[in-house]
């Protein structure tokens, strides 16, 4: 044991190996120094009885590089559903990212107004293509839009009562809880009607001297039906306008141009809901509007004015690569260059071309390999709930099991259908179907 533990190399002579040539020296010498204490250890417990200098020199090379390797990394997402919160949610397209990259890579004007010459406001960016596509008084973007809902809520109903139906107490992702959220931002909140049944009588009933606002909550990742009721926003802003009180509308999710496949509601539609002047809604800007994770604040500029003075914001506040880009998909809605938005752009496919970008690459596989599917998905994200659209799979045949677990170790995550892995075309990029063959004939090799 001693002969071996003698022969082990000292370390700044280990590291000067021509194989490391080019490492960066203090890196290296971690690693180095992490398995040459394995090694030894091992030697001392009986565990290894010869040395190997080159066996050394490669687990060396591995800890180096896996001290380098980011944890993040892009994947194929084949499970049909567009927005995959564990995916990602919304893609970015390289050109928006191009044209934002000229603010986020160089000094920009986020706190500085160049007319006054002093120290602006970050608040002002966005604001205006966002007013125009929008057509409100004013609008606010925060990190999320659970900081949105959180902070309106206590900029306005602190130790008042916020109304709410009782279906809509959601719970979604994250175990982010309506209930809690306005407990902890200091709003006390005023269940009305039940589960699946709320009426107009039961907001009216409840409103007392101490009520601030009516608050309605879209459900997200859920719906109810059968023997069911809901009140329309318009009905809810209509009671409290009478009563002199807020309305606020969090709608998680919204949508600017008429979506394919019947899958639009009047509940969904940023313009169907704005053009009732609400006091204020809010939704997230990585969902179905098809950006960067943001929550936008939009309605009345008095409201707004108000948020903007809670001290609270400053912890909430987005930085300037998040409006760079969020700037940028508002320039594509204006100009209505759809093509710029992937969410848009994946979910307005028509199943004929998604058919024969399935059929090019059953073909090319050859016989045997694959088949092609017609099946149905959602768009996730906390969007549309239950509301299922057609789309195009290739059903690779074989054990649906195995065959998941060994396309997601090759950074494909498609899906399992009636035992069936399926790699679904509704959620890939055109760009990407060169990948997808690669990976398929890598995977079944």
């Amino acid at each position: 044991m001693n002969d071996l533990l003698r022969e082990i190399p000292k370390i700044d002579i280990f590291i000067k190996q021509d194989d490391f040539r080019g490492f960066n020296k203090k890196l290296l010498t971690k690693a180095a120094r992490k398995e040459i204490s394995i090694l030894r250890q091992g030697i001392i417990d009986s565990k290894i009885s010869n040395f190997d200098i080159n066996k050394l020199v490669i687990n060396t090379k591995i800890r180096y590089k896996n001290i380098l390797s980011s944890s993040l990394k892009p994947m194929i997402n084949a499970t049909g559903v567009i927005l995959h919160t564990n995916m990602g949610r919304s893609l970015i397209s390289k050109q928006i990212l191009e044209r934002a990259s000229s603010i986020i890579c160089n000094y920009s004007n986020l706190e500085y107004d160049s007319d006054k010459g002093k120290r602006g406001e970050r608040y002002t960016h966005a604001k205006k293509g966002l007013k125009e596509l929008l057509n409100v008084e004013d609008v606010l973007v925060v990190n999320n839009n659970a900081s949105a809902v959180f902070l309106i809520l206590n900029s306005f109903a602190k130790n008042q009562k916020v109304i709410v139906s009782r279906g809509e107490l959601v719970e979604i992702g994250g175990s982010f809880r309506i209930p809690e959220v306005m407990k902890e931002s200091g709003a006390l909140l005023k269940e009305v009607g039940t589960t699946n049944k709320t009426k107009l009588s039961d907001y009216e009933n409840a409103i007392d001297d101490n009520t601030k606002m009516l608050m309605k909550v879209h459900k997200s990742n859920f719906s109810i039906e059968g023997f069911s009721e809901e009140v329309s926003f318009e009905a809810i802003k209509k009671i409290a306008l009478k009563n002199n009180l807020m309305d606020y509308y969090d709608l998680g999710s919204g949508y600017v141009v008429d979506l394919p496949y019947n899958l639009g509601d009047k509940e969904h539609s940023l313009l169907n809901i704005l053009k009732h002047k609400p006091s204020l809604i809010s939704f997230s800007g990585d969902k179905l509007f098809g950006s960067v994770q943001a929550g936008i604040i939009a309605g009345k500029k008095e409201f707004i004015d108000k948020l903007k003075k809670n001290q609270l914001l400053r912890m909430l506040r987005v930085d300037k690569i998040t409006l760079s880009i969020l700037e940028e998909t508002i320039k594509a809605y204006l100009l209505q260059d759809y093509e710029q938005i992937p969410t848009l752009k994946l979910l307005f496919q028509s199943i004929d071309s998604l058919e024969k970008r399935a059929l090019k690459i059953q073909s090319s596989l050859g016989k045997g390999v694959c088949d092609i599917v017609k099946s149905t998905t959602f768009m996730g994200g906390g969007t549309l709930p239950n509301k299922k659209f057609p789309t195009i799979a290739l059903h690779i045949i074989g054990d649906a099991v195995k065959l998941e677990k060994i396309f997601r170790l090759n950074d494909l995550i498609g899906r399992i259908e009636k035992d069936k892995f399926l790699i679904d075309f509704r959620s890939i990029l055109p760009s990407l179907d060169t990948n997808i063959e690669e990976t398929i004939k890598k995977v079944l090799d």
